[in-house]
């Protein structure tokens, strides 16, 4: 901890500490301690503003002159009184600090205001009333330009006597004094007179040695160069931190152009000092602020210093949208057609190529003539091409529409690959991502188990199959009767006018093959250390109990959870 160095510290202060801390020790020794602290009201702004303070502890000011932002909207502006009593005691003479005070405050009038004054805006046509008006505003404007506006002067007169139209009162870069024929170094001069320039450096009078005196945490106005570093601040907190047993509610103000290595010098000097805790703000980090040190009057300045960044980014934005502009198909295109069977509905899907092979379109043609259903599937293939063909990657539309489940869905037929989908889009989707990407994950099907030299893995997992169920799985008995009844029994018509008294015999193969079917994929399924049940979001059967939860190890997706 950093010891009292009573070399620098005033003698009333140094006595002060001192006695405090010998009586706090004699009652502790007599009475004891028990979860004893010291603590001192936080320097914070609003408790500086009802305390009527210009600075508070530690806390030095955030700028002679500042605007306050206000909870509901708004800011107002804040002075600090305590120059002229500071100027006093350096044994500045009252008309010296009379014009170091009006150089940094300004005159707040319009009477003997250079170039933008009574006489020169009436020759404007301003008339006493709206001049009053203006004079009114100006003490609590951060610009001259803020007191010339259709809530100050008055919309009627802002349209009969100065012409302005709607457009111009309303514009935020509009500016009246400019309409009016004052040049920008008029404005400027004018509103250095009667604004102030918010700092003391370079006033008549004032001594450069006298400079520190009137430093304040963020450099004051347009004009001001200086400010107390960071370091600084963190030397105050650490002289102040041993007679505290929390942290120090006080800001370390950085400039706007401090950058990550100085905060983090900042931060390894208060753990060098034993510092309790930092709060460190860079002025201008947030959009929105509670202080301000620089008048927003002065935007025309800053939108200059940015028109060149925004000229970079425009010229960026032409070239991406230059990037993405539409690449038109060939009118004589290549492609495919692909007919398949989704649930009993016939799908066709047909591809439009560019000359590389790339994927230019889609179409989507349904049996069913003139349902909704086909045409918001036509829609939907316009929509898919127009994405293509500006640049949209076809692995995006994939990773979007795979896996996607709705009516119709279920088994597929006429695909080579594809033998399950969730949904049309979902079967459309793996088509294109299997023949454009070689997304053989998708395909239910491989490749390797489509070529001719291939071998019979299917066949072989089905004598092996079939060879575990007559190990494992006990005969028919007498008790289940139902299977080989229905195979050899007849249907009749019951008269409902849905027959014609004819009987539709079933054949005990077809029943025998379905039945068959689907306990052998079930129980393969089982065999293989799945569950046996079908997938809600694939279909596919391989579940997998994990927990009190199945999870499907084909698409990830989970079910059963309690």
């Amino acid at each position: 901890p950093q010891g009292i160095h009573a070399e620098h510290c005033p003698s009333y202060l140094l006595n002060a500490a001192q006695k405090e801390w010998t009586d706090a020790l004699a009652l502790g020794e007599r009475n004891g301690f028990r979860n004893a602290q010291t603590t001192c009201i936080a320097p914070t702004g609003t408790i500086g503003l009802l305390m009527d303070c210009d600075t508070t502890g530690i806390e030095p000011d955030y700028a002679l002159i500042k605007y306050k932002k206000l909870a509901g909207g708004g800011y107002f502006k804040i002075i600090n009184q305590s120059v002229p009593g500071a100027l006093r005691r350096l044994g500045y003479k009252p008309d010296e600090i009379k014009d170091i005070v009006e150089y940094c405050v300004g005159t707040g009038s319009l009477e003997s205001a250079p170039y933008i004054n009574r006489n020169s805006l009436r020759q404007k046509g301003f008339t006493d009333e709206v001049l009053d008006n203006i004079q009114l505003e100006l003490p609590k404007v951060f610009d001259i330009s803020f007191a010339f506006n259709k809530f100050v002067m008055g919309e009627r007169f802002c349209k009969d006597v100065l012409k302005l139209t709607d457009e111009q009162l309303n514009s935020m870069d509009f500016s009246l004094l400019g309409h009016l024929g004052f040049t920008e170094e008029e404005i400027q001069v004018s509103n250095d007179s009667i604004c102030g320039r918010m700092t003391v450096e370079n006033a008549p009078h004032l001594k450069e040695r006298h400079y520190p005196v009137f430093d304040c945490a963020n450099q004051c106005g347009k004009y001001g160069k200086r400010f107390i570093r960071p370091e600084a601040h963190i030397r105050m907190m650490a002289a102040a931190q041993p007679f505290l047993s929390g942290a120090i509610s006080k800001t370390i103000n950085m400039p706007n152009d401090a950058t990550i290595a100085d905060v983090e010098r900042a931060h390894i000097l208060s753990w060098k000092l034993m510092l309790k805790g930092t709060a460190i703000y860079r002025d201008g980090s947030k959009l929105s602020q509670p202080l301000n040190s620089v008048a927003v009057g002065s935007f025309n300045q800053l939108k200059i210093e940015d028109e060149a960044p925004a000229m970079q980014a425009a010229k960026q934005i032409v070239e991406v949208v230059r990037e993405h502009k539409r690449k038109v198909l060939p009118h004589r295109r290549k492609g495919y057609t692909q007919k398949a069977s989704i649930g009993g509905h016939k799908v066709y899907l047909r591809t439009g190529e560019y000359e590389d092979g790339t994927l230019g379109e889609i179409f989507i043609d349904m049996h069913k003539e003139g349902a909704a259903y086909r045409s918001l599937m036509n829609c939907f293939a316009i929509a898919i091409s127009l994405g293509l063909q500006h640049g949209v990657p076809l692995e995006e539309f994939t990773d979007a529409f795979v896996f996607t489940r709705f009516e119709p869905n279920g088994i597929v037929t006429g695909n080579k690959a594809i033998t399950m989908s969730t949904s049309t889009i979902d079967y459309i989707f793996r088509e294109l991502a299997i023949s454009y990407l070689g997304r053989t994950d998708l395909a239910q099907v491989t490749p390797d188990d489509l070529r001719a030299d291939s071998i019979g893995k299917k066949n072989q997992q089905s004598s092996d199959d079939e060879a575990g169920l007559s190990s494992n799985v006990s005969p028919p008995t007498q008790s289940e009767p139902e299977i080989s009844l229905a195979a050899t029994s007849t249907v009749s018509s019951n008269g409902n006018g849905n027959g014609n008294g004819a009987t539709a015999p079933i054949v005990r193969s077809m029943a025998a093959q379905s039945v068959g079917v689907a306990t052998s994929t079930t129980v393969i399924a089982r065999l293989k250390g799945y569950e046996g049940d079908a997938c809600q979001e694939c279909g596919s059967l391989t579940l997998v109990r994990s927990g009190t939860c199945l999870k499907c190890m084909t698409c990830g997706a989970t079910s059963g959870c309690s």
